[in-house]
């Protein structure tokens, strides 16, 4: 029986934390960062900070990401997930969870934006960043490391790390730049070629994985995420409920499933779809059913936003709003 790669990193991880000193600090990550500047950082416990398993571009990110017409990819599932990139002018792009899955981060450019595609299958959080800074155009890799189950993206030319799910330089030269989030989100492949006849579809990345199989099953049914530690969400909400996160405020799938449409805090949620969960069963296209969201503002344009598990919402904003009732 092949072992997940969730159950190849629990292992892993588990070996690695046993070898930890006591108190893990920059020194101790200095040896594999020797170019990061560990003495700018907002980490105060850097017991926080935990090897997910795979090394530093042990997940490789895609950075030459190749696009098929939608009419011209055969190989999806109409009910698996993609991330919608619709920019204004542009042909609207979807990227496959399928691919994501095994890569976290898609360093591409749609027209004369340059855009970092990320997932994070341990807090289902699918965001896409323009790369520009003010400290110039950035490329991103996967770093190997965790914080409270977030994946840790490094930049290529800084060395810094950044949390995935605040877009947030964490440690390094850069730490405190915030990436500009971009307004997209997650939906069925069904529903993009309706939506989008003409959009384009990121093809195969040129790597030998699993594309199509989820190395995460049943991670979504699961009573604990993976290496947190951290504290449960509020109000009863199971710590892998699905949340929509806008700003600094989260409504859960519960509610939005049961109401459809609410309109509240400037911004209208709206239970468009569904869509297989991509962290249920093996095939990443035969997953339960899950609901896929837009969210709008007064005038009816796009809002960025996050649908992430409900631990992350709390671990990263722990002052943030519930939109619970």
């Amino acid at each position: 029986m092949k072992r997940t790669l969730l159950a190849l990193a629990t292992t892993f991880a588990a070996t690695f934390s046993a070898a930890l000193p006591a108190s893990a600090d920059p020194n101790f990550w200095q040896y594999e960062w020797p170019d990061t500047d560990f003495s700018q950082t907002t980490i105060k416990n850097w017991k926080e900070i935990m090897s997910g398993g795979p090394p530093k571009d042990g997940i490789p990110a895609v950075d030459d990401p190749q696009f098929l017409r939608q009419a011209d990819e055969a190989g999806l599932e109409p009910r698996e997930s993609v991330i919608t990139v619709a920019l204004e002018g542009q042909q609207a792009r979807a990227y496959p969870l399928r691919y994501l899955m095994w890569h976290e981060i898609v360093n591409d450019r749609i027209g004369d934006v340059p855009v970092a595609v990320t997932f994070c299958p341990l807090c289902n959080s699918a965001i896409v960043f323009d790369r520009r800074t003010a400290a110039g155009e950035l490329s991103f890799g996967v770093s190997g490391k965790l914080r409270n189950s977030d994946m840790v993206m490094y930049d290529r030319e800084t060395q810094s790390w950044w949390q995935q799910a605040l877009g947030t330089g964490i440690v390094g030269q850069l730490t405190d730049v915030k990436l500009v989030e971009l307004p997209v989100w997650m939906e069925s492949w069904a529903a993009f070629r309706e939506a989008h006849p003409d959009g384009l579809v990121m093809a195969e990345p040129p790597y030998r994985r699993a594309y199509g199989m989820n190395p995460y099953q049943n991670y979504d049914s699961s009573q604990r995420p993976f290496l947190y530690s951290g504290e449960n969400p509020p109000h009863g909400v199971p710590p892998l409920m699905r949340v929509v996160r806008v700003g600094d405020a989260a409504w859960t799938f519960d509610r939005l499933r049961a109401e459809k449409e609410i309109s509240e805090n400037g911004v209208t949620l709206t239970w468009v779809d569904e869509q297989s969960s991509a962290l249920d069963t093996a095939n990443i296209g035969g997953g339960k059913s899950v609901g896929a969201i837009r969210v709008r503002d007064g005038a009816g344009k796009d809002v960025a936003h996050d649908v992430m598990f409900a631990f992350a919402f709390h671990a990263f904003w722990p002052e943030g709003d519930w939109m619970v009732n």
